[in-house]
């Protein structure tokens, strides 16, 4: 029932994206599934508010300013297919605004991807969603979880 799903999510998604016409905006049109191909690394870990989990008095709303433990990447292959490897961590209140990070292994994620050149839709993993967005360089992944919880996962192409 779930693959079911989420196949069904995928083809409408991709029958969304090849039925559009270009309607001549100029505006930015996004990257194609060419320019997307290769390897996209995890740049930054985005807070919903500051915290100095490293106890060095510089409280950061970027995760990775605080922590050598968070890493990621996403390979994006030609055939539509992906490799998706980031840290696993939680954060832990301690006490008057203190968190402690646990980094406590690895996520990995294959499968299938499409692409209207703004958006990223992933099929074959329940880690993945579809708040993948494009804007410039950049791939973003909007989560707005509670505080302290993470607001987006910014990817940068190498």
């Amino acid at each position: 029932m779930k693959n079911t799903k989420i196949l069904t999510l995928l083809i409408l998604s991709l029958t969304l994206m090849f039925s559009c016409s270009d309607d001549g905006d100029d505006g930015p049109s996004g990257l194609s599934n060419e320019e997307l191909v290769g390897t996209w690394t995890l740049i930054e870990i985005n807070l919903s508010d500051e915290v100095d989990i490293d106890a060095d008095g510089q409280a950061s709303s970027n995760l990775m300013d605080e922590a050598d433990c968070v890493s990621g990447s996403i390979i994006f292959n030609a055939d539509a297919t992906y490799q998706f490897e980031q840290a696993s961590f939680t954060i832990n209140s301690i006490t008057n605004d203190q968190y402690y990070l646990d980094c406590n292994g690895t996520n990995l994620a294959t499968g299938a991807w499409a692409s209207d050149g703004t958006k990223v839709a992933f099929q074959g993993s329940n880690i993945l969603s579809d708040n993948f967005q494009l804007m410039g360089n950049q791939l973003i992944w909007n989560q707005d979880e509670e505080l302290p919880g993470v607001s987006s996962y910014v990817y940068e192409k190498q």
